[in-house]
């Protein structure tokens, strides 16, 4: 596939939904009420948090997940902790070194991931496998959102419909700047977004998100007719009124429809700009940094399973 003709999010999000109406994630059963480490990179790290919400859970991530091992060491040692959980999407990158540690812990290793044949898959205790379609390089749609929807219990079939249902304003495009307010219980979301505008975007556009509670704290001291605020719920404060866009939702949805909803809006957003990503991500691969023990550049579509 030429650089160019890599769909863009919103693309990637419809294609994963029909996979998924006839590939449903299959329910994740997890043992409940267990204290455990659960560790991911990115955005594993902010589905563990979705998965695992008002759960007792040691959230890490690769920069401390080291550090948090030594901190609750003593709870280790008397077994009051036993399990750590790695996210990763690859099962290589950082889970293969993570994985090493908690077994080196004396901790029990559970491995979500998308690839079963991995390099993390070959050393975890337990393996959970994901399906997923193939997508550009950073996009992690399917994996992320099939792990997401396996808790949620949330059918694809039901978040397409509602994103085929969005009526956008007809400036959507034409703004310099848009934020995210989310209600507070999807919350998780918002770093997710903030990652989307960093992998297509980088420093040429401004992309926010905030849960509801959060945008309260002076997020919105200086107001901009060419930002447009949009919301899942009314907004009362945010942004100037003549440039706020409340999205319709259903009576009641999960974090399935917020991540989906959100990353199509995002993607609506990338189709209107200079295609920053496309130009760029083929020299990432190359040039950026390798998995752990890796010298093989990454591939610019990772390929479904």
């Amino acid at each position: 596939m030429k650089i160019t003709q890599l769909p863009n999010l919103d693309e990637s999000v419809m294609q994963a939904l029909d996979f998924f109406k006839s590939n449903a994630p299959a329910k994740l059963n997890l043992k409940t009420g267990v204290w455990r480490f659960v560790v991911g990179s990115g955005n594993a790290y902010n589905t563990g948090k979705i998965i695992f919400k008002g759960q007792p859970a040691i959230f890490a991530s690769e920069s401390d997940f080291l550090e948090k091992l030594s901190a609750y060491k003593s709870l280790i040692k008397s077994g009051v902790i036993k399990e750590a959980l790695i996210i990763s999407a690859s099962g290589e990158k950082d889970a293969t070194w993570e994985i090493a540690a908690a077994k080196k812990s004396g901790l029990k290793t559970t491995l979500m991931t998308c690839s079963p044949q991995s390099s993390g898959a070959k050393i975890a205790d337990l393996v959970i496998p994901y399906r997923k379609i193939a997508e550009p390089q950073t996009y992690n749609i399917s994996t992320y959102l099939g792990m997401i929807m396996s808790i949620s219990g949330e059918k694809a079939q039901n978040i397409q419909a509602t994103i085929k249902k969005l009526r956008l304003p007809k400036n959507y495009t034409t703004y310099n700047a848009y934020t995210f307010v989310l209600p507070d219980e999807f919350a998780e979301i918002t770093p997710m977004l903030e990652i989307k505008r960093h992998e297509l975007f980088g420093p040429h556009l401004s992309l926010r998100a905030f849960s509801a509670g959060e945008a309260r704290h002076a997020k919105f001291v200086m107001p901009w007719e060419k930002e447009l605020v949009i919301s899942l719920e009314e907004n009362k404060y945010f942004g100037l009124k003549e440039h706020r866009f409340q999205v319709k939702m259903p009576r009641s949805y999960g974090p399935g429809l917020v991540m989906a909803l959100t990353y199509y809006l995002i993607g609506q957003i990338q189709k209107a700009k200079t295609p920053y990503y496309k130009k760029n991500i083929a020299k990432y691969c190359v040039e950026g940094p390798k998995a752990y023990g890796k010298k093989e550049p990454f591939e610019v579509v990772v390929p479904g399973n």
